[in-house]
């Protein structure tokens, strides 16, 4: 096993790690939010904060849930020119459509972090009974961003290394689409 495979494994691996703890994450929302609405309805009284943490929440799975897509292949991609190349123009498809999304993910990540700065600098709170301070909901999404970029540069490289080796079977199971019409 090559060192590239050993990365893309160890990727792999953190990732699903990432999902289970989003799956966790979500499932315990969801049951605060149930218990709260529960206790609204019985006079039992609220908990307090559930719209607020629940929204924290969902911008916090969104951010660190897009690497876990991205290495289960699960993103959106149009096929119709892919289909139409040969097993080498797919694979410099596959190539190019993943430099690009590290792009986008680098630059989206680099502007997410003033928005943590200035909550930082400023000591921001959540206007809301809560007062949540807003760097912890704000640093969990940012580092979702972070993470996302960092696996996209990684699956890069990795993608760039199973080309220049010629590994095209290993490069497809890595980025490439399965669509219907190759299932």
């Amino acid at each position: 096993m090559s060192r590239i495979d050993t990365l893309e494994g160890a990727l792999r691996r953190a990732n699903r790690l990432v999902a289970l703890v989003l799956g966790a994450v979500l499932v315990a929302t969801v049951v605060f939010v149930l218990i709260d609405v529960i206790g609204r309805k019985t006079g039992w009284g609220s908990l307090g904060g559930s719209d607020e943490i629940s929204g924290y929440v969902m911008a916090a799975v969104a951010s660190w849930g897009l690497a876990c897509a991205l290495l289960d292949r699960a993103h959106v991609r149009i096929d119709l020119i892919r289909l139409r190349l040969g097993a080498g123009g797919q694979a410099l498809m596959d190539v190019f459509a993943m430099i690009v999304t590290n792009a986008v993910v680098l630059l989206i990540a680099y502007h997410c972090w003033p928005v943590l700065q200035k909550t930082l600098e400023r000591g921001s709170r959540a206007n809301t009974p809560l007062e949540t301070p807003l760097w912890i909901p704000q640093g969990i999404w940012f580092s979702g961003w972070a993470w996302f970029a960092l696996s996209t540069t990684l699956l890069s490289l990795i993608a760039l290394a199973y080309l220049v080796q010629g590994r095209r079977a290993d490069l497809s199971n890595a980025i490439g689409i399965g669509s219907e019409l190759e299932q």
